[in-house]
């Protein structure tokens, strides 16, 4: 799509502009937990959500944060959750604007069991990392391919073993998840490992037909009203995270200070794929061959799982960003978003009527993120974070929509309150659509306002995994 006709569809919003709308580009909206028929039932390679954002503590970096295995138990040995060995995990970043991969981070990983005569995971204390008594160890290997060319960036470092309990690994940050971070050549970190998942919602009301608790007596079906209850409390993940030196990310290789620029935005998106056949030899083992297929993408939370319908979910996953803007893209799914339907009919909210030209395209084209109107860039499924936008020291979970323009969709902190920014922009709740952005629309709310344990306050940021022992009682 040119420049001047995606401006003209912006600043018009007419019948004829979103029918070429539909035909050449996807704006998308909306963390994926098990969100598509077929990558259920592949846990190790779903992505579950994906993160950008400076660094708090240097302006000079950015954290980009992947994460796998959705709703992840602690207590889930003695074969904990790791990642798969037959897989191919990828973060993707476009830092020139047109949908297309400049640099990509490419992870393998392989697994060692050391001691094949016992059942357990580790058969004493480990008190470092990758050494005995831990029994099951993963390594990984990291790629850099950048411009056609593939740099090996390190082969066969450590994972961290898994958070198994207080006397299997104690001191977990100090002993285990801190000696396993890599520093990268030239700069930079990587982590690949356990973490406590990042992602807060009220998962189990939303999905029975779409159930805000704050608001149960607003329901068509009502119930009394009663504080949300946060679906993702207890669980972990497993993360590939990178702080990478901004300079060696951006088109222009600076740290870029123009905030109305398009240079000084990347998008990130991150994936996983598998060969194309697996062998059961029939003795216990398994291998792969083929070419690599790409069985789950991830860009911005919630897109697959909320408005991508089910028969196209798994469709969704095998293309890339740059396959949003084909004829047989999934442009309709977002110019008239189920989500907001299902708001009209469940609370009688009267939201932006279909195509959602003037608040949903450009807020996921940037405009929300710091460019103006007619420097907007194409829309597609990437987390798009601008560089130029300094650190907002006291970040505010709902990002944009209260003025914090460092928040979510300007990148995705791990606070961000994605659910309640994007249940509001479904409603028009936005100043790109003043009429809508007022009461009932702009307090649409799940009542879950932040994760149950606190961040790190370095890097890799997301919360120290909760250990089986911990794991919360049921029942």
């Amino acid at each position: 799509m040119s420049k001047k006709k995606f401006r003209a569809i912006v600043a018009g919003g007419s019948v004829i502009a979103m029918v070429s709308l539909l035909a050449s580009a996807t704006p998308s909206v909306a963390s994926s937990h098990r969100e598509a028929p077929l990558i259920s039932q592949d846990p190790t390679v779903d992505n579950t959500d994906v993160y950008a954002f400076r660094d708090p503590k240097d302006a000079t970096k950015v954290n980009i944060v992947a994460n796998y295995i959705g709703l992840e138990q602690p207590a889930g040995g003695p074969n904990f959750n790791r990642f798969a060995d037959d897989a191919l995990y990828e973060i993707h970043i476009d830092n020139n604007g047109d949908v297309n991969d400049d640099i990509t981070y490419q992870f393998r990983f392989q697994t060692f069991i050391d001691n094949k005569d016992t059942f357990l995971y580790n058969t004493d204390t480990i008190a470092a990392p990758d050494l005995a008594p831990q029994n099951m160890r993963q390594q990984y290997s990291i790629r850099k391919i950048e411009k056609g060319r593939t740099t090996m960036l390190r082969k066969n470092f450590r994972t961290p073993p898994v958070n198994v309990g207080s006397r299997s690994t104690p001191f977990y940050e100090e002993n285990l998840a801190e000696k396993s971070i890599l520093e990268l050549p030239g700069g930079g970190l990587a982590f690949a490992g356990q973490r406590k998942d990042a992602f807060f919602a009220d998962i189990g009301s939303i999905f029975d037909l779409a159930g805000l608790r704050p608001l149960n007596s607003e329901h068509r079906l009502k119930q009394a009203p009663e504080p949300g209850r946060d679906g993702f409390a207890g669980k972990n993940v497993h993360s590939i995270a990178l702080q990478l030196p901004i300079d060696q990310v951006t088109r222009n290789r600076i740290v870029p200070t123009q905030v109305n620029n398009r240079d000084s935005v990347i998008g990130v998106y991150a994936s996983s794929s598998r060969q194309t056949t697996r062998v059961l030899p029939g003795n216990g083992t398994s291998r792969s061959r083929g070419k690599w297929v790409q069985v789950s993408r991830l860009g911005l939370p919630l897109i697959n799982e909320t408005v991508i319908p089910l028969g196209q979910k798994d469709r969704w996953n095998s293309r890339p960003p740059s396959k949003d803007l084909d004829k047989d893209g999934f442009g309709k799914f977002f110019l008239d978003p189920e989500p907001a339907r299902l708001i009209t009919k469940m609370y009688g909210i009267a939201t932006p009527p279909a195509p959602r030209s003037s608040d949903i395209i450009p807020i996921l084209s940037g405009a929300a993120a710091g460019l103006a109107m007619d420097n907007l860039l194409p829309p597609a499924d990437l987390l798009r974070v601008n560089l130029a936008v300094p650190v907002n020291t006291s970040p505010a979970r709902l990002g944009f929509l209260v003025g914090d323009e460092q928040g979510f969709p300007n990148g995705r902190r791990l606070g961000d309150d994605v659910v309640d920014i994007e249940l509001q922009i479904f409603a028009g709740a936005t100043r790109f659509t003043p009429d809508f952005n007022k009461a009932p629309n702009n307090r649409l709310i799940d009542g879950v306002e932040a994760s149950d344990r606190r961040f790190l306050g370095r890097f890799p940021y997301q919360a120290t995994p909760i250990s089986g022992t911990e794991q919360p009682a049921t029942g």
